[in-house]
């Protein structure tokens, strides 16, 4: 049984909070104590979200802009003190044929899903690093893990954000500050709006999302998979020679659920926010 009671107390920064697994991962750590910042690009939201639920520090943030993430962090430091954990969730994923995908939406996924971890994880890392502690949690997922057609350019944005995370763990080995990558499968958010999950693989609730961040925040890991059975799926995948592996993935549907499976009509709303003014 994990004792939360750890968490109480702690400054917890949360990027893309005013939805989805952000959102969830707010409500579950308040609910245990922690004190909550979030920050998302959508300012109209997030304002919602963090006054709904009383959060301590809510607002604006672009995780590609230096000068907002910088500021932002001295917010929630000059209102709440020396950031405890960040957590790297802000992200997109657009879905299509990779010859279909204009530049603007390839930078635009590069720029969120890498650059905005790189960019947080920098900022965090200096500011622990003086205290001696700290941790940053950064939300990859499985399909960093695998292949996934429709997916070309954010498979290749999570596959980024696992080698870079493992890198930091290994490069600031002893000096008190953690690291983590949580890898969810597809979550019912409106990131997987339309999106028909392959078979014998259930689409995870935002919800066990926020409790295994919550449980990693308690006993730091370094992969947390989610949920158990995509995670194991993903593992033995990716140990068995290549053409079995893709074949199983084609056998479960992988090869068309993120491409002509998709409702359009169903996801039509959020592909035309992470291609305009959302993140």
């Amino acid at each position: 049984m994990t004792d939360f009671g750890a968490i109480r107390g702690k400054v917890v920064v949360i990027t893309g909070g005013a939805r989805g697994i952000g959102l969830a991962t707010a409500t579950a750590l308040q609910a245990l104590g922690a004190k909550i910042a979030i920050g998302d690009v959508d300012e109209v939201t997030v304002k919602e979200s963090g006054t709904t639920r009383g959060f301590e520090v809510f607002g604006r943030l672009d995780v590609t802009d230096q000068q907002s993430f910088e500021a932002f962090l001295d917010e929630v430091e000059k209102q709440l003190g020396p950031i405890d954990v960040l957590i790297n969730n802000a992200g997109i994923m657009p879905t299509g044929r990779l010859v279909d995908e204009s530049d603007v939406i390839t930078r635009r996924i590069l720029d969120i899903n890498v650059y905005g971890v790189i960019l947080g994880s920098k900022l965090a890392i200096a500011r622990m690093l003086p205290r001696g502690r700290g941790h940053v949690i950064n939300i990859a997922s499985l399909a960093g893990e695998t292949h996934i057609p429709g997916l070309a350019t954010y498979n290749a944005s999570k596959h980024a954000v696992l080698g870079f995370t493992d890198t930091l763990r290994e490069e600031y080995r002893g000096t008190g500050v953690r690291f983590s990558s949580i890898l969810p499968t597809l979550t019912k958010t409106e990131l997987g709006s339309g999106v028909n999950p392959p078979k014998v693989l259930r689409p995870a609730e935002p919800e066990e999302i926020a409790d295994a961040i919550a449980k990693v925040i308690v006993e730091p890991r370094s992969k947390v998979r989610v949920t158990a059975v995509a995670g194991a799926i993903s593992q033995v995948v990716g140990l068995l020679p290549e053409s079995w592996g893709d074949a199983l993935g084609r056998a479960l549907g992988a090869q068309s659920a993120f491409l002509d499976d998709v409702d359009s009509a169903a996801r039509k709303a959020y592909e035309s926010r992470v291609r305009g003014n959302g993140g």
